[in-house]
């Protein structure tokens, strides 16, 4: 199979299958024992054609007007194959046509072959439908940049058309690919400089101290990596260990916490020493946890299969003295590496998951020390996840409260970000996820 018949095999597992895109692109690069120019093709077209759905369905439309009901995987190749046209300056229109005919002559019969081709060929003559036609701003957004337009509107209510419109910008391109050096094992300067002899290129994070910026090359195929030196995390998500602050020789829990970036970097904070009670309620992800805290020579961690929201069945009250709720989401803070969860996730997730982290939050709560620190955390920039999830925990908890020195546990560049108790990052804020922290204090 060729790299772009793997590509729509890789986007109709995703949209019909409801496979994640990351681990279905995986499967199909080992499926197709790619070279690495292969494999940075067959990436740049799934995702890109997950990214641009909407948008290429809208430049599609006109050209399909006649067309009979198409089967779906004639509307992916379609889809797959304008993207190349459209955003692919190195691939020459000819040759991403070409293939697409030959692919629904082997999948399809003369028919679909001829109607391929007839679309394609049209789009290239007579061009494509202008999105600036389209009067509405929050529609026009919804169409340039393929998000859900109820989403986009959200957005815009939240934040503003400005920050929705360089959100929806920014969910558009590669996510940053970045790692957090081991402070157990080594600095960031000794990190990099074994980095470099293995011939990667990487430079200091912009954010965490603990950061280090792939520029070219897989960090994690490194014997850097495989020496527990590196964990593969984004600079948003390791600020949530630095406002939790633990202490070396302290107990605390991580709720929900695989695949355990947030428990490993815990417990080096900790310098190795305490415990860190690690829970999910996957088996197969508690396994991920424990992988983790071998490879990175962490024996304080403790992983354990429990649904956060039964945690009083297992703990004694008050037997914690720092708890991070990292909850259960809808993960609009990372559509740049889940572009499909903007497509599967609608009004009614936010409502649910959003009983499901007030029903962790209450579990948690009472196994918290008195004067201890407890941090709630999300990679959504949804504020009924965010910010009134906490305003609603505040009020059914008078026990607690918001703990306004969160900005002096941050790095400088980030400061100017924390509100109060509360921490809310944009992916266009430093590049790096969108990520929602608040630092909570129990009373004495």
């Amino acid at each position: 199979m060729n790299v772009r018949e793997l590509a729509l095999d890789t986007l109709l597992a995703i949209e019909q299958k409801g496979a994640y895109s990351h681990l279905q692109l995986n499967e199909a690069i080992q499926k197709g024992r790619l070279d690495g120019r292969d494999a940075a093709l067959l990436t740049e077209i799934v995702y890109g054609t997950v990214q641009r759905r909407d948008t290429l369905d809208y430049y599609l439309a006109p050209f399909l007007r006649k067309a009979r009901r198409l089967e779906p995987w004639v509307r992916v190749l379609l889809r797959l194959t304008l993207y190349q046209m459209v955003y692919l300056d190195r691939v020459p229109d000819r040759a991403a046509v070409f293939e697409a005919v030959e692919i629904a002559k082997r999948r399809g019969h003369r028919g679909i072959a001829s109607l391929v081709n007839g679309v394609l060929r049209a789009i290239g003559r007579e061009g494509l439908p202008s999105i600036e036609a389209v009067d509405d701003a929050g529609k026009r957004l919804a169409l340039a940049t393929s998000h859900p337009e109820w989403l986009v509107r959200r957005w815009i209510q939240q934040y503003g058309y400005e920050e929705a419109a360089r959100m929806c910008e920014t969910n558009l391109r590669p996510p940053q690919s970045t790692a957090r050096v081991n402070r157990l094992r080594a600095t960031v300067e000794e990190a990099l400089e074994r980095l470099r002899a293995e011939g990667m290129q990487a430079i200091p994070g912009h954010v965490a101290p603990e950061a280090i910026r792939a520029e070219k090359g897989n960090l994690a195929h490194t014997e850097t990596f495989r020496a527990g030196w590196l964990t593969i995390q984004d600079e948003s998500s390791m600020l949530v260990a630095r406002a939790l602050d633990p202490a070396p020789g302290e107990r605390v829990l991580d709720c929900c916490a695989a695949p355990g970036g947030k428990t490993t970097h815990i417990a080096e904070r900790m310098d190795g020493r305490g415990e860190v009670v690690a829970v999910d309620v996957h088996e197969h992800k508690v396994k991920l946890i424990e992988q983790q805290a071998q490879r990175l020579g962490l024996g304080c961690i403790t992983a354990l299969t429990l649904d956060s929201r039964r945690l009083g069945e297992r703990f004694a009250p008050e037997s914690f003295d720092r708890i991070l709720v990292d909850a259960p989401c809808t993960g609009f803070g990372v559509i740049r590496r889940k572009p499909e969860i903007k497509y599967t996730k609608g009004k009614d997730a936010i409502a649910a998951l959003v009983e499901i982290q007030q029903a962790i939050l209450r579990a948690a709560a009472p196994l918290l020390k008195k004067g201890g620190v407890l941090v709630y955390s999300t990679c959504t920039i949804e504020r009924e996840e965010n910010e009134d999830a906490i305003a609603r925990f505040l009020a059914d908890h008078p026990d607690f409260s918001l703990d306004d020195r969160l900005a002096e546990r941050m790095p400088k560049p980030v400061r100017p970000h924390v509100k109060g108790g509360m921490l809310q990052l944009l992916p266009h804020h430093f590049d790096s996820d969108g990520f929602f922290i608040a630092r909570l204090r129990k009373r004495v």
